[in-house]
């Protein structure tokens, strides 16, 4: 259940319960691709730097260790030791973007592992009776992430399959709930917005997947390559159709500046891999700006990491300690929650989004 509790132009601050805890939105997931964050931040971790939701990927954890051995050890929360919500994405981006042969059909998509070449296929039933071995809070559902751009045509004929497939997975998820060794029968499904860079494609699947009274909406097939401004433009044509009662969560987004002009547009969840993977290289996201801490003239430097940040790393070291891989991802995994965080003490005013945009634009 989503509940608005303050709303001030588009942006909302509001609150998600779910049967695994309630989460604050503006919220920003951490991404465990398969149950853990690379750079070995543990669960405990991320508790500490306030993440409410973690991410999981459903193709990955398919293909290994496998969702079905996920379950005998008593699902992703059991497995991970996180406590907290989970979202596990459906695996549909990875099938497209990871298998260089596919073959799209109606009943679902056939292709070859990415890590083996063995031949697999997936479904939107498939995809549900995954997520449900994997038990995880919220499922996505199955959908074909187009690349961008893409002919009309092609993508008129893909979001019309994706909209098939969405109600397939509305089917198979009540079927899965209701079964007696089901892990988690409180499984929440989000349907996917997809249409390209087409407003006519989008705002019309938009009001066709909403009468299906998800429990959540994403906007996907955004942020792989078009420019920021065109995925501003596809949310503020999206958000006016999409549930306001019902929480919205743009997949794959971004970075900071990325996520206030989308909060500001209306969404309320965001994950990206971007935290970790910057942080692997030395490339810290701060205060004030990008800094790269492998730079030399960082070596004698006393200073916090970050003067106004407050985790762990920025309270105990200074830049002129190499820290570990794990300690610099901590350290920028807490910027973006922090950030979100932030947006909700200040009850997300307008103004304050704005001036806050102005002050990290430099990332």
């Amino acid at each position: 259940m989503f509940k608005v509790i303050k709303k001030e132009g588009s942006a909302r601050r509001g609150e998600f319960v779910t049967v695994h805890g309630t989460v604050q939105t503006p919220a920003f997931m951490n991404v465990a691709t398969c149950g853990a964050i690379k750079g070995a931040v543990s669960a405990l971790d991320l508790k500490n730097i306030k993440c409410q939701v973690q991410l999981c990927n459903t193709y990955h954890l398919h293909l290994r260790p496998g969702d079905e051995k996920v379950k005998q050890m008593g699902g992703l929360h059991k497995f991970t030791r996180w406590n907290g919500p989970i979202l596990t994405d459906s695996g549909g981006f990875q099938v497209f973007s990871l298998a260089k042969l596919r073959n799209i059909k109606e009943e679902g998509v056939y292709f070859n592992s990415h890590i083996d070449g063995r031949k697999i296929f997936m479904g939107p039933e498939e995809s549900m009776r995954i997520q449900s071995n994997l038990a995880s809070t919220i499922a996505m559902a199955f959908d074909e992430c187009v690349e961008n751009p893409s002919p009309y045509e092609y993508t008129k004929n893909s979001v019309e399959r994706t909209t098939r497939w969405l109600k397939r997975c509305v089917t198979e998820m009540k079927r899965l709930n209701s079964l007696d060794d089901t892990i988690n029968k409180n499984q929440m499904l989000f349907g996917i917005n997809q249409g390209g860079i087409y407003d006519d494609l989008r705002v019309n699947h938009m009001k066709e997947i909403a009468e299906l009274n998800l429990d959540g909406y994403a906007i996907g097939g955004l942020a792989v390559g078009e420019p920021a401004e065109t995925m501003y433009h596809i949310i503020e044509e999206v958000e006016p159709f999409a549930p306001k009662d019902k929480i919205r969560y743009l997949m794959g987004v971004g970075t900071p500046v990325n996520i206030l002009e989308s909060v500001a547009r209306g969404v309320d969840l965001f994950d990206c891999v971007m935290p970790s993977r910057n942080a692997r290289h030395g490339q810290l996201f701060t205060w004030d700006g990008v800094r790269n801490i492998n730079n030399a003239k960082y070596e004698t430097d006393e200073s916090p990491i970050d003067e106004h940040c407050d985790c762990p790393v920025c309270r105990n070291f200074s830049r002129a300690v190499r820290c570990s891989e794990c300690d610099l991802l901590f350290c920028t995994t807490s910027i973006f929650t922090i950030i979100l965080w932030k947006l909700s003490e200040l009850s997300l005013i307008t103004a304050h989004i704005w001036n806050f945009t102005r002050n990290i634009a430099t990332f």
